[in-house]
């Protein structure tokens, strides 16, 4: 009879607190591998670099701003520059009132975009927002509702991208803002100068100091959570479990954006590969084909004909651009005269211990 008790006490609350941290670590992998990617197209690309810097500091800039502003500290003023942003509060306040703007600060910029993103999902997506029950209260059961309503969500969401009507202007206007809003979940600045190393062991080091800089602050806020479980648990409702779920929801948003913005960027840097006009082939190929196929089924209707119309033109843009590849670009050009090169040396080696003899 004990052992239900403590899991109920103590172990339970814990279970979506660390399903949400498991999927924010997550999305802190795929932020610093598109850093990484993002660094590898610079010198071709300094604009969309530079653009995409420009975003992540305009996020982290607005979240202090909000933390300033949740604080009553006031906001005497507000810049925000391609490689720097600073917000000064009119009041410096001390205690909880700065460590909550300073949450804002460090972590916000991680779910600011996904919030954006999640609001206009609220409008688009016909189900997902789904939170499973609790029957039993256990850090188990806990456990599984959490994953149960995370994929729930994703399944959703991924069906709407599979069958996403590019030729609708909302269903468009959302696939751009989740490519725009990808490109900048997190100040991450990739320049050729950095004054300091801003990656991902740079964020868990902000946020590992923020955390354990005031930890009566920190156990206060678990306390808080305790309460708010023990409250659910007593009332019988779901609001604890609906809390976590709606960040759950955001890490996931996060995610698949960042998986879409990591494709175009590879894109991006596999088509620098090929010289010329026809590194531009892809790009009018992602357009043109779709709209190709949407124009045939409209002549000739069938069933699932969005999602083969974006399959076609995923397949015709990944298929161009491995033939331009292996055909317009110097690789063999460049193995063939290696290998002449080598003969060359060869030959002109033999010549010279012919001669020594």
């Amino acid at each position: 009879m004990a052992d239900p008790l403590i899991d109920i006490l103590i172990f339970a609350p814990l279970a979506p607190i660390l399903g949400v941290i498991l999927f924010w670590f997550i999305q802190l992998l795929f932020l610093e591998n598109q850093k990484y990617l993002l660094s590898k197209i610079w010198h071709n690309h300094e604009a969309l670099c530079r653009f995409t810097n420009f975003l992540g500091l305009l996020f982290q800039t607005i979240c202090q701003a909000l933390g300033y502003t949740v604080t009553r500290s006031g906001i005497s003023s507000f810049y925000i520059g391609v490689d720097y942003g600073k917000v000064a509060p009119k009041t410096e306040r001390k205690g909880m009132a700065e460590w909550l703007a300073n949450g804002f600060l460090f972590i916000g910029p991680f779910f600011l975009p996904a919030s954006l993103l999640l609001i206009c999902l609220f409008f688009l997506l016909n189900s997902g927002f789904g939170v499973t029950q609790y029957t039993n209260y256990t850090f188990a059961e806990g456990i599984a509702n959490f994953g149960t309503t995370l994929y729930t969500f994703s399944e959703s969401f991924l069906s709407f991208l599979y069958n996403i009507d590019l030729l609708n202007p909302i269903h468009l206007g959302f696939l751009l803002l989740l490519i725009f809003l990808g490109m900048g979940m997190r100040p991450s600045y990739i320049g050729e100068t950095k004054k300091e190393k801003i990656d991902i062991m740079y964020d868990l080091k902000n946020i590992k100091d923020y955390l354990l800089k005031k930890p009566l602050y920190l156990f206060i806020m678990f306390l808080i959570a305790y309460a708010f479980f023990y409250i659910s648990y007593f009332l019988n409702h779901s609001w604890y479990m609906v809390f976590f779920s709606v960040v759950g929801w955001l890490s996931i948003t996060a995610i698949i954006s960042l998986l879409i913005t990591h494709a175009i960027i590879i894109l991006i840097r596999t088509t620098d590969e090929v010289k010329g006009r026809w590194k531009y082939l892809p790009y009018v190929s992602i357009p043109s084909s779709y709209i190709l196929m949407r124009v045939l089924f409209f002549v000739f209707p069938m069933d699932f004909s969005k999602n083969i119309s974006l399959l076609v033109m995923i397949l015709s843009t990944v298929v161009i651009t491995i033939l331009l590849l292996k055909y317009k670009t110097n690789k063999f050009k460049t193995k063939t005269s290696m290998k002449q090169l080598e003969k060359k040396e060869g030959d002109d080696g033999k010549r010279r211990r012919n001669a020594k003899k």
